[in-house]
């Protein structure tokens, strides 16, 4: 005779543990937390520490005049135009013809920041806006002559380059306001950095203008 009583399972099923789940839930959920830790409550120090550039933003950024206001001439005489260098980032100086010391660490500082840039090397121009007819000394003239010269009226240059560093100066402050910053032309043609003045040597300035340079480049999808 066939009983009908069932008879239990050999091997009865365990109950799941939710403990996966929750430690899961629990890694997804941390990074959130701690975003929001960061921002709300910095004392705790999990906020990183701001990135700042070494040149300083020109607010607003200004479009390069164009011939009829900004007169520029070659060493040779021939004008020269400088809206023709958009699509590609200008490194610009301006400073006197006998180019001292001064002079000279902006050219050097430059030069290498240019040559550093590698495979975008191509992509950077120089320029240096001499602001008298000094003649050009002959040894500057071999270590820096890739670097494209041209005579500029200093009225000229300092409605563009200092508008927002000289207001109503005298023609002392205009020529040096002019002479101890350098600047960066964007590929559209703005003039958007300006490198301060600054007492540290060239070997210590030199590297933060390469940095600020490396990073535009990088960051850039134009020029």
């Amino acid at each position: 005779m066939v009983s009908n009583t069932s008879s239990p399972s050999p091997n009865p099923q365990k109950k799941r543990s939710i403990q996966p789940l929750i430690w899961i839930f629990v890694l997804c959920i941390a990074p959130v937390v701690a975003a929001l830790l960061a921002y709300y409550v910095p004392a705790l120090g999990l906020r990183p520490d701001e990135v700042t550039n070494y040149g300083k933003l020109v607010q607003p950024q200004r479009p390069t005049p164009p011939a009829n206001e900004l007169n520029l001439t070659t060493l040779d005489g021939e004008p020269f135009d400088l809206q023709s260098l958009q699509g590609q980032w200008v490194l610009l100086t301006a400073d006197q013809g006998a180019c001292p010391e001064s002079c000279v660490e902006k050219l050097f500082i430059l030069r290498n920041s240019h040559a550093s840039q590698g495979k975008n090397v191509d992509r950077v121009v120089r320029v240096w806006l001499i602001t008298d007819d000094t003649p050009v000394p002959s040894k500057v003239m071999e270590a820096y002559g890739s670097t494209i010269m041209l005579r500029a009226q200093p009225e000229q240059l300092a409605q563009f380059l200092t508008t927002n560093t000289v207001d109503n100066a005298d023609t002392l402050n205009q020529t040096q306001a002019l002479t101890q910053p350098m600047w960066i032309i964007d590929p559209l043609g703005n003039l958007m950095l300006e490198f301060p003045p600054d007492d540290a040597p060239a070997e210590v300035r030199g590297p933060e203008v390469r940095q600020d340079l490396s990073k535009l480049l990088y960051n850039s999808r134009i020029g």
